[in-house]
């Protein structure tokens, strides 16, 4: 079957203009970016005050979850990240990640940080899916997988 070039520029545009303004793609669907959001998303985000946006604004980009843990740590008391992180993250590398910050995920505590690290190096989610499924049914796994990538 043979597609016109130009019905294939029709149909990328049309569903370029089909997307919301402001939509996130990717691995940690439902889970706001805070690189990519705009000022009134993440004035939107449950938790986050005006000053805690201010520094998101700010200091963005953060090329790592720490960062932007530090970034929010002068605005915010202790027991709010657990919270926030269920709807504000930047994508950690599994293979690249510090302790502090698999720790900064919701729900894992130091048990599940060390089956994070009993598997490093990940080659692809798949083994990622494969091992957290030893220890954590599938919708659990799928929530962790969320905040996570591989590069």
């Amino acid at each position: 079957m043979r597609i016109a070039l130009g019905s294939v520029a029709a149909l990328a545009s049309g569903l370029l203009i089909s997307a919301p303004a402001g939509a996130q793609v990717g691995e940690n669907l439902g889970l706001l970016n805070p690189n990519l959001a705009s000022e009134g998303e993440l004035a939107a985000v449950p938790g986050l005050s005006a000053a805690a946006v201010d520094a998101i604004v700010e200091d963005r980009p953060f090329l790592r979850m720490s960062a932007l843990h530090g970034a929010l740590s002068p605005h915010m008391s202790d027991d709010a990240f657990d919270g926030l992180y269920r709807a504000l993250w930047v994508p950690i590398d599994l293979n690249d990640v510090s302790d502090e910050e698999v720790i900064l995920i919701p729900g894992v505590g130091e048990r599940m940080l060390h089956e994070f690290d009993e598997y490093r190096p990940y080659a692809a989610m798949a083994q990622f899916r494969r091992e957290m499924g030893k220890y954590v049914d599938e919708d659990e796994v799928r929530r962790l997988e969320r905040y996570v990538e591989i590069r």
